[in-house]
C-alpha cells in the first residue's frame, strides 16, 4: 500500500529541481551562519578568558555566560538544521521526499517551499505526540 503513496507523493522533475534549490540554498545559508556563529562563540570566550572572573557581567546588560549559552543554543539549532537539510536531500534522491512521514500523504509543495525540510503534512504537524 505504501508503494501506491510514495507514486501519489512523487514530485515532478520539475517541482524536484526546485526543491533541490531550495534546500541547496537553505544548505549554504545555514553553514554560513553556522561559521558566523562560531565565531561569534570564540570571541565570548576568548574576550571572556581575559577578563577577572568579577568582571564577567556587563554592567550594561546581560552576563557573559548568558551570552555564551545563547550562541550556542543557536549554534546547536543551526547544526541541527543543517542536518535536517541533509536528511531532505536523501529523501529526495530515493524518491520519499515530499512524502508525510507519519501519515505516508503527499505534503503540498507550497509547505515544502517554505519548509523545505519539513518531514509531515500540515493534519500530522498540527497533532501533538
Amino acid at each position: 500500500m505504501m508503494t501506491g503513496r510514495r507514486r501519489d507523493a512523487a514530485l515532478s522533475p520539475s517541482e524536484q529541481a526546485a526543491v533541490r534549490e531550495l534546500l541547496d540554498a537553505d544548505r549554504r545559508r545555514t553553514i554560513g551562519r553556522i561559521a558566523l556563529l562560531g565565531r561569534d562563540r570564540d570571541e565570548i570566550v576568548t574576550s571572556s578568558a581575559l577578563t577577572a572572573p568579577d568582571d564577567e557581567h556587563d554592567p550594561e546588560g546581560t552576563s557573559t555566560a548568558f551570552e555564551r549559552t545563547h550562541v550556542q543554543a543557536l549554534l546547536d539549532q543551526a547544526r541541527t538544521h543543517l542536518a535536517e537539510l541533509d536528511r531532505a536531500s536523501e529523501r529526495l534522491r530515493d524518491g520519499t521526499y515530499g512524502t508525510c512521514a507519519r501519515c505516508g500523504r503527499r505534503i503540498p509543495v507550497e509547505r515544502l517551499k517554505i519548509l523545505p525540510a519539513v518531514r509531515t503534512c500540515v493534519p500530522c504537524a498540527s497533532r501533538r505526540r
